[in-house]
């Protein structure tokens, strides 16, 4: 019975909703033009601030009939124009308001209506079309569908300061990838937008500065033509640093320093120039202070970040630069009981964003600490610093976690900090936590991170050991990922370094034979390095190598034969070398070299090569294979013996005559210290 009644009552609701709006959309239809006018107009003022009513209105089929109005050429300028507002007004409603606009296919329509010559037209399809654009549910890509729109949009800009407003605010929001960044480049978006900034609207110079951080970021050509652009008469660069003076905005401060930062970052102006040192930097350094909005605070915290990262001197001075490091605690306390916000609405918003500033905290720690010791200790000893970064890996926020655990990799690169810090807080355990379920980028930062905690001198290393790690990691050397098959095999790699033989048979056994030998025949250079570094460390000690050679030789020799066949890096075969001189130092492994002519022929041909590391790695091998200095027993005596007579017959004594007249002294040495092994 209920499911009965259900029907009819919705339809009564809806009814009762719709009915007060229906004759707005019924009015659009009147033959009479002037009450069709009149209509629009008393629609406009019926949904300003009315989301209720706009969805009404769009619900009753407004949208199709207003664009169809917009577009006929027999409806007068001003009904076109008063059409075009309230589809403006429509789209400032909420995001399905704008899907629905969409899917009837308001952006060409409006597009269409930029070609008429009425100002007022087009200021108000322009004002519609930025509504539109804004959203963050409007695909862009709609904006270069046509190739004609983009050139006409640029001779528009000089028709208003209205046109000029939205215009830039369009291409602003619209830049979202390289290929749009050229597409406005090659259009002439820089000679157009330059001038603009220093129009008399402030909205106009604001706009057009948006333009150029979206054009610069990650742009080396944009960037590069920046440069040397003169806005009457005056760099452009130092037009941004006008703008970066205290007396200005603050949305322009940052968005000039964001313009600068970019520059810089793509090369175009040098990290030890004055307008970066001694205006950027402090500049967004001041964002930073708990007087901004929440907001200002993050995007100065994070383009801060993004400016000095690669740069050592600049992490250096902005450590020292209004207590920075001291100043970013606070992003953690945020919003306090105490805090000073009086507006409601504003301590709401703040609440539901406050772990975007532990995220940009996170980011620019990470940045400062990323090369300087001393910086690394001074982050470290800043209050709870290490059980905030703790905290932080287990937050619900995925943006969170990533930036935290890039703090934890940037500390993890500090011998000093991995002894005392990391120890006494376990990082490794909420690491290891993170690392079971996490989406990709966050797992790559933290087996990172994970591979410094494995580093020989790390305490962290036998507690990690002890957590079963050696499974999880060769599980990472089967990713998709490039990067995740680094870092597994990098930090099993770590493992492997001067470990017992236990652990060494683990790493065989988890990552099994046929998995290590696709690992060194990955198309990845990096991945083959790590691999072969595992490699080297597995057979390291003559009891370790004997072993591992005893049930793995035949594989390990033909992946070795294929490496110094194959088109690879002088460094790549000089790690293959340096494998082949630990086998060669086995008691029984070395026979596999000697009964290999094939090998023993590559080495020879390394031993003459025109590179010197790979004339010493090969030279290293025969030194080991000639060694005679095996327990003192007289069978070994014999071994040796008979090594050298071989070794000889196939001309390796002449070419370590030659390598001890090498100008390089230590191929020179080592090549003496073998010929002495003939002689002892």
């Amino acid at each position: 019975m209920a499911c009965l009644l259900e029907a009819p009552l919705r339809i009564s609701v809806l009814s009762e909703v719709t009915a007060t709006s229906r004759h707005y959309v019924d009015r659009l239809f009147d033959p009479d033009p002037q009450k069709v006018l009149q209509g629009v107009i008393d629609m406009k003022n019926a949904v300003i601030g009315n989301n209720k009513q706009k969805a009404n209105l769009i619900v009753l089929g407004a949208v199709p009939r207003l664009l169809y109005l917009l577009q006929q050429g027999s409806s007068s300028s001003e009904l076109r124009a008063e059409c075009a507002v309230v589809l403006g007004s429509l789209a400032m409603g909420t995001e399905n308001n704008i899907k629905s606009l969409v899917d009837c296919h308001i952006i060409p329509a409006l597009l269409q209506g930029l070609l008429c010559p009425d100002l007022i037209f087009i200021e108000a399809c322009l004002r519609c079309l930025r509504t539109v654009f804004i959203s963050p549910v409007t695909p862009v890509q709609l904006l270069y569908t046509d190739p004609t729109v983009i050139p006409h949009l640029m001779s528009l800009l000089s028709r208003s300061q209205r046109t000029q407003e939205y215009i830039t605010q369009i291409f602003s929001h619209c830049c979202k990838t390289p290929e749009h960044q050229t597409v406005l480049f090659n259009h002439g978006a820089i000679q157009n937008i330059a001038p603009l900034l220093i129009s008399p609207s402030y909205k106009v110079r604001m706009q057009a500065l948006k333009c150029f951080s979206v054009l610069a970021y990650e742009n080396t050509q944009v960037s590069m033509t920046l440069v040397n652009v003169l806005v009457d008469e005056e760099l452009l660069s130092q037009v941004f640093v006008r703008m970066m003076q205290r007396d200005q905005p603050i949305d322009m401060q940052l968005t000039a320093a964001k313009c600068l930062t970019y520059m810089c970052r793509a090369g175009a102006i040098r990290t030890d120039d004055s307008c970066i040192v001694l205006k950027t930097l402090p500049c967004l350094v001041r964002m930073c202070s708990k007087e901004r909005l929440l907001e200002e605070r993050v995007e100065g915290a994070e383009t801060l970040a993004y400016l000095m990262e690669p740069d050592v001197e600049l992490q250096r001075i902005a450590s020292v630069t209004d207590h920075l490091v001291a100043m970013l605690a606070d992003y953690f306390k945020y919003p306090s009981s105490v805090s000073a916000i009086t507006d409601i609405k504003r301590l709401d918003h703040d609440l539901k964003h406050a772990h975007e500033l532990r995220q940009a905290a996170f980011k620019l720690y990470a940045s400062l600490g990323s090369n300087d010791e001393d910086i690394r200790k001074k982050i470290t000893e800043t209050e709870n610093m290490m059980d905030r970064i703790v905290s932080g890996l287990s937050e619900s926020s995925v943006k969170v976690r990533l930036a935290a655990v890039r703090c934890l990799h940037s500390l993890s690169r500090s011998v000093q900090q991995l002894r005392t810090s990391f120890h006494d807080h376990a990082v490794w355990k909420p690491l290891m936590k993170l690392l079971q379920n996490a989406p990709d980028e966050v797992l790559v930062m933290a087996s990172s991170t994970l591979c410094n905690l494995l580093l020989e001198f790390s305490p962290s290393k036998e507690p990690i050991l002890e957590s079963g790690v050696i499974e999880l990691l060769c599980s990472l050397t089967q990713s998709d990922s490039p990067a995740l098959r680094v870092n597994g095999i990098w930090a099993l790699m770590n493992m492997a370094f001067q470990a017992d033989q236990k652990v060494k048979g683990e790493i065989v056994r988890a990552l099994g034979t046929e998995q290590l030998f696709r690992l060194l025949s990955d198309p990845d250079s990096n991945v083959l390095m790590k691999t072969l570094g595992l490699l080297r460390n597995l057979l390291s000690t003559r009891p370790h190598i004997d072993q591992v050679m005893s049930s793995h030789g035949k594989q390990i020799m033909q992946a070795v034969t294929l490496i110094l066949e194959g088109e690879h890096s002088i460094e790549v075969k000089e790690q293959t070398l340096c494998i082949l001189a630990n086998i060669a130092d086995g008691n029984t492994a070395k026979e596999l070299i000697m009964t290999n002519d094939d090998i023993l022929q590559k080495i020879k041909y390394y031993m003459a090569h025109s590179n010197v590391k790979l004339q010493l790695a090969a030279t290293f091998c025969i030194s080991n294979l000639i060694w005679n200095e095996e327990d003192g027993e007289a069978n070994a005596m014999t071994g040796s013996q008979e090594r050298q007579d071989k070794l000889r017959e196939l001309g390796f004594v002449d070419i370590l005559h030659k390598l001890t007249q090498a100008s390089d002294p230590n191929l020179c040495d080592r090549a003496k210290t073998a010929m002495q092994q003939y002689l002892a």
